[in-house]
């Protein structure tokens, strides 16, 4: 039998951090374009395709159809709540559950939560939206965080090249796409080169 000694020399101790991906968007859409919630539920599939993690603001609309997406991947889905509890959660804000593994409870409402939900991500998806899909892309854009855009979507989100233009803080590490698969790969591959040029790829004790 070997020595504990050996045993911990022997085990291996790697462990890769899977890219977690937020994705933003309405919760009401009957503004968005009429294939909006479709192209949701394929940026939910295409993440969770590469094995990456979704993060979601746990609400209906948009996020919910990314969620869905992705769980019919096999995908693990994160929630971030604006409430302060699952009876919250449901009697008060009257958000869904399903289609989560977990859902955090932050008690924060939608202000809070947003700026939660952009921060615990490695990057950020944005489909059709409205002021608080703004709210969240803003508070991303401020973070440096890598942005994906999923054009052709409808709302506030198909205004986001003018508003970068008009706002004149420069591009900031945002990508244009109006082919989900494509959106996803572009954004893995920024996330990627972020982490190489400031040589934080991961720590392995």
């Amino acid at each position: 039998m070997p020595k504990k000694e050996e045993a911990v020399k022997n085990h291996n101790h790697s462990h890769h951090l899977k890219y977690k991906i937020c994705v933003s968007g309405a919760a009401e859409t009957g503004h968005c374009a009429p294939d909006a919630l479709e192209k949701a539920e394929i940026v939910g599939r295409e993440i969770a395709k590469r094995g990456l993690v979704l993060v979601t603001g746990a609400t209906t609309g948009i996020p919910y159809w990314a969620a869905k997406g992705a769980k019919a991947e096999g995908g693990i889905v994160i929630g971030i709540s604006p409430a302060v509890s699952k009876l919250q959660h449901i009697k008060t804000y009257h958000l869904p559950v399903d289609y989560h593994d977990l859902i955090i409870y932050t008690g924060f409402e939608y202000s809070g939560r947003n700026l939660l939900l952009t921060r615990s991500a490695d990057a950020a998806v944005f489909l059709c939206g409205r002021i608080g899909t703004l709210n969240e892309f803003t508070d991303a854009f401020e973070d440096q965080k890598p942005q994906g855009v999923l054009l052709g979507t409808g709302g506030t989100t198909d205004m986001l090249p003018q508003i970068i233009e008009e706002a004149h803080r420069g591009p900031g590490r945002v990508i244009f796409s109006k082919e989900p698969a494509d959106l996803i790969d572009k954004l893995v591959d920024l996330i990627e080169s972020e982490e190489n040029k400031n040589g934080i790829k991961g720590r392995i004790i």
